[in-house]
């Protein structure tokens, strides 16, 4: 009734053009309001029901002040918080007996808790949009610790092999990868390290499975584009490093000199 009150009044006040306006402005609003209340909006994290998003991410505060910080002091290898064990060597024990081909590597996040189960929507649940938030985070790691960024030529995505970008309908290291490089005004090389195979998922596999299982699965397009370049190699998690690595080492075999990673988490 107050519906078809409103319209009445709106016809005899407005022309027929601005009536057009307000009778979609007006359903619009209706329609909004219904979908709140059926569906309210939860946060991604902890999925309590918060308020109206003014933005397209539904994260509340609590949870995304309550995501695990990377903090110094940083292994100089794997980018991880050293314990009191390892800050006299500046370098963690497992970097100690591993080989890696990135010259260092640089995570804002601990992969835990809620960054663990957001990137998790990310990757699996097609919520890209989270790329935005998660590249402010990395953002601001590259800038509170000063990192290199001005001396790196491009930036490249680790990346998916095409079956696996049929299943998810995009590369998350490319969506974090063009946050990055518009903030500090940086060229994305998004075709020239290409993932020649497909591969297992990694996570249940153990640290010399993993090894295995990306060994060889990478291919660099064009040698040109990387010869002699300094590089950003941009991916989600680093784990064990090994996947990180692999593409360190095929674009270092083409000619590459530096080679940093970032990811989100580790």
């Amino acid at each position: 009734m107050f519906i078809l009150l409103s319209i009445s009044v709106a016809v005899n006040y407005f022309d027929k053009g601005t009536f057009h306006c307000y009778y979609i402005f007006m359903l619009r609003g209706l329609f909004a309001g219904i979908k709140d209340l059926i569906y309210p909006n939860c946060c991604l994290a902890c999925k309590n029901k918060i308020g109206p998003a003014k933005e397209q991410v539904l994260i509340c505060g609590q949870c995304w002040n309550g995501i695990e910080r990377n903090l110094p002091p940083f292994c100089v290898s794997c980018g991880r918080r050293l314990d009191r064990t390892g800050t006299t060597k500046n370098i963690c024990s497992n970097c100690l007996k591993t080989r890696f081909y990135f010259d260092r590597a640089f995570s804002p996040c601990i992969y835990t808790g809620t960054i663990k189960q957001l990137i998790h929507e990310f990757k699996y649940s097609g919520k890209d949009y989270l790329g935005e938030p998660f590249g402010k985070l990395m953002n601001e790691f590259i800038k509170d610790y000063r990192l290199p960024i001005e001396y790196l030529d491009f930036i490249i995505p680790v990346p998916l092999h095409r079956s696996r970008m049929r299943e998810r309908e995009f590369n998350q290291a490319q969506v974090l990868s063009e946050q990055v490089a518009k903030e500090f005004n940086k060229k994305v090389l998004s075709d020239v390290l290409v993932r020649n195979r497909p591969t297992r998922t990694q996570t249940e596999l153990t640290p010399e499975q993993r090894r295995k299982n990306v060994e060889r699965s990478f291919t660099v397009k064009d040698t040109r584009a990387v010869k002699d370049a300094n590089l950003l190699l941009i991916d989600d998690v680093l784990t064990t490093g090994v996947t990180s690595s692999e593409a360190a080492k095929t674009l270092k075999d083409s000619g590459a000199k530096i080679i940093f990673v970032m990811t989100l988490a580790n």
